[in-house]
């Protein structure tokens, strides 16, 4: 057997310790120790680290020159992105509490995850099973989202809802010449919806914009669909808002991005950073992996060779499902060390 390099040793010198239950059910410090635990537990640890220290510098006083900007409000611009099915779960929760309290400073998701959470304020989405049959969900007018289940009456809610806002929109957009853009449909429909349930009235409310350059992907692009034949017209800018958000990125102090999936939101809030040459802190949190070469499951590093993430930043994968530790990570980053008043 070969000898242990005893110069080598010393660079691995934190020791693999679980937390002692006979010690007590202390779920603080049981989280403290999945530093030391191993595997996803130690990345979620330093997951936990990387966010606190993106809050640090969040809450670090901005350099002289940047105190008058109109886009940059604090000495890191937090992103925060996220795939619909956050929404569709109970991670929608977490996700308003961070918009409440202004905590991040964008959002991006998928359309879906923009009209579940106005379609959750005038309905429920109701717990089910994984292995539901289809079929049998068919005849009953029911939808399942993993084991999430929404009745299409939910749907024609939300169509009744949002039906004569689009006819507003369009009325605005002839008479006072409004370009409307993804992100301010989604900010006039959290002012609409008006109900502190949702996270899209408090990005209204504290005025944080949320992206989603693929905004009819979804039941909301059904609506614009129906729509088109009812009261045709309705014209809707992406670029305006590619340029809003990736100067986001090119005028902020610092930069940290949260992560959660993969897929259209994770690439556009990791390239509106390459053009400021790299967030400087960064979490991904996801399931996918690497070795089929798509950007949902690319690694932290392979975003470092593309100028997305600061060559000498240190982000942190957790190889996770989201729902199971997104709620750990906030409770133990910005509910313990942001300041808020519940």
């Amino acid at each position: 057997m070969q000898p242990t390099d005893q110069e080598s040793s010393k660079k691995f010198n934190s020791e693999v310790k679980g937390y002692d239950l006979n010690e007590g059910v202390n779920y603080d410090k049981i989280l403290e120790t999945f530093i030391n635990t191993g595997f996803q537990a130690t990345n979620l640890g330093k997951a936990i680290n990387e966010v606190n220290r993106m809050i640090k510098c969040k809450l670090s006083e901005m350099p002289e020159e940047k105190k008058d900007s109109m886009i940059t409000k604090s000495n890191c611009t937090i992103f925060l992105g996220y795939t619909s099915n956050m929404i569709s779960c109970g991670m929608r929760e977490y996700i308003r509490f961070l918009v409440q309290h202004k905590m991040v400073d964008c959002l991006v998701c998928t359309a879906g995850g923009i009209e579940e959470d106005f379609i959750k304020c005038l309905a429920p989405t109701l717990n089910g099973d994984f292995h539901l049959s289809g079929s049998q969900l068919r005849t009953e007018g029911i939808n399942r989202i993993g084991n999430l289940l929404i009745p299409n009456d939910n749907y024609c809610k939300f169509e009744d809802w949002i039906m004569p806002i689009f006819d507003q929109m369009i009325d605005e957009q002839e008479k006072n010449k409004i370009n409307w853009t993804p992100s301010k449909i989604i900010n006039r429909l959290g002012k609409e919806i008006n109900n502190p349930d949702s996270v899209y009235y408090w990005a209204y409310k504290n005025d944080i914009p949320v992206f989603s350059p693929a905004l009819t992907d979804g039941s909301l692009g059904d609506m614009m669909y129906f729509h088109s034949y009812r009261k045709p017209g309705l014209v809707v800018d992406i670029l305006e808002d590619l340029r809003l958000l990736n100067n986001l990125a090119v005028h902020a102090c610092n930069t940290g991005m949260i992560i959660l999936g993969g897929g259209l939101i994770k690439h556009h809030v990791l390239n509106a950073n390459l053009m400021r040459n790299g967030a400087d802190f960064s979490v991904f949190i996801n399931t996918a992996s690497e070795y089929d070469g798509s950007d949902a499951g690319a690694s932290p590093d392979e975003a470092i060779s593309w100028g997305k993430i600061r060559r000498d930043a240190k982000p942190v994968k957790v190889f996770a499902e989201a729902s199971l530790v997104f709620p750990l990570l906030v409770g133990e980053t910005f509910a313990k060390n942001f300041p808020h008043k519940i």
